[in-house]
């Protein structure tokens, strides 16, 4: 007689295994209402594009082995996993750990990452249907670190888990590391000026001169989202964001079509600002709409116009969140520059588990000065932004 109180992990080799209702009924419970999700990154619809386009899969190595728990038979929570060779495309880098692992004789690859692949956002990790958080991740957790295990993997990561997420990974027995972004704040401006306002009149007169500088380019930007994007806007796009991809990462991560499926399955989720010039497309920005927030992700051009980049990625967020009424703007990782332009730093979290014990001694010791070296860096930064009296920040 099977004991429905059993919570049983199994392993999906792709998305096509579990219904979208049922994925996102743990992903994105918040959008039963009709409304966004919080972020659409870990929703059925994006992760499925990035599989159905071959932006992951076989060749890529981000290799799907999701995680679903079942609780009598109902899914109560499940979890984007992925099988890696590399540590590509994660924005939290564990390089040095590799290196030092196969220089000890150890084998590091491949690993377990829970994570949204090339996406560099936080959001939750073990995603649970409301009323199983704690039992559904703990069962997540035991479940990836068994698989780890029994397979004599290295390593499990989770990147860009939540502080709560943290928090209670690292009582469930995974290392905690910490790291940071520059997110801006919506303190209820109601337009740009509002924003300006607040900041320091070097500052302030510094971000009004670089829009001017972007704004007489000599052509017009535009923000379309849902059906004003058309085919011709990913034809433009998709030639900014190879040359960009081949620029920062030597290949673009995603391919063509996830785009096309994109466009069929998320355009509602999608702001692409694009920058037109003489009737041709010269730039853009792909920003993707959560429920409180704006997420800033991929940006190129193929005509170089002085601040444009500070215009189409930062400013008309900013613009776009405020009128929109959202809270965040988050606009990817690494940048200090982003600090003048009002985005401020703020704390992200990940998780670890590493099977060697003397491996994982010693990067405990690490993660605890790191961490201490990434406080005093927020608290450093704050202090140089263009706002008096702002704190740091902790991501929720």
């Amino acid at each position: 007689m099977r004991d429905d109180t059993e919570i049983e992990v199994s392993v999906l080799s792709g998305l096509d295994g579990i219904s979208a209702a049922e994925w996102d009924a743990c992903a994105c419970p918040e959008s039963a209402d009709g409304g966004p999700p919080d972020d659409p990154f870990t929703t059925h619809r994006f992760l499925k594009a990035l599989e159905d386009s071959g932006s992951v899969g076989a060749g890529t190595g981000w290799d799907p082995h999701h995680l679903v728990a079942r609780q009598g038979g109902e899914v109560i929570a499940v979890a984007p996993l992925y099988a890696k060779n590399h540590s590509q495309g994660e924005y939290i880098f564990d390089h040095a750990w590799a290196h030092a692992y196969e220089r000890a004789g150890g084998r590091y690859y491949p690993k377990l990452q829970i994570a949204v692949p090339v996406t560099p956002v936080t959001g939750r990790r073990f995603l649970a249907r409301p009323g199983h958080e704690a039992a559904g991740r703990a069962a997540l957790v035991q479940g990836a670190v068994q698989i780890a295990a029994d397979n004599r993997l290295s390593s499990l990561h989770v990147t860009f888990c939540t502080g709560a997420e943290a928090e209670a990974g690292a009582a469930l027995g995974l290392m905690h590391r910490t790291s940071q972004q520059f997110h801006w704040r919506n303190r209820g401006y109601r337009s740009f000026d509002d924003f300006l306002a607040q900041l320091s009149s070097r500052k302030r007169k510094n971000i009004r001169k670089e829009r001017r500088t972007a704004q007489a380019f000599g052509g017009t930007i535009h923000r379309l989202t849902g059906d004003e994007i058309r085919p011709e806007h990913w034809d433009a796009f998709w030639v900014f964001y190879q040359d960009t991809g081949a620029r920062k990462w030597g290949m673009p991560y995603l391919t063509r079509a996830f785009f096309d499926i994109a466009q069929e399955t998320m355009r509602d989720d999608m702001l692409l600002v694009m920058v037109e010039r003489a009737g041709d497309w010269v730039a853009g920005a792909l920003n993707f709409i959560g429920r409180d927030a704006l997420f800033g992700r991929y940006w190129g051009c193929t005509e170089h116009h002085p601040c444009m980049h500070f215009e189409a990625c930062y400013y008309q967020a900013i613009d776009a969140a405020i009128e929109m009424g959202l809270a965040t703007v988050e606009a990817g990782a690494q940048g200090q520059h982003k600090l003048a332009r009002g985005y401020m730093p703020v704390t992200t979290h990940s998780l670890h588990w590493i099977a060697d014990a003397g491996f994982r001694r010693a990067v405990e010791q690490y993660l605890e000065a790191e961490r201490a070296a990434v406080n005093e860096e927020i608290e450093v930064l704050t202090t140089w932004g263009p706002f008096r009296n702002i704190e740091p920040e902790e991501t929720e």
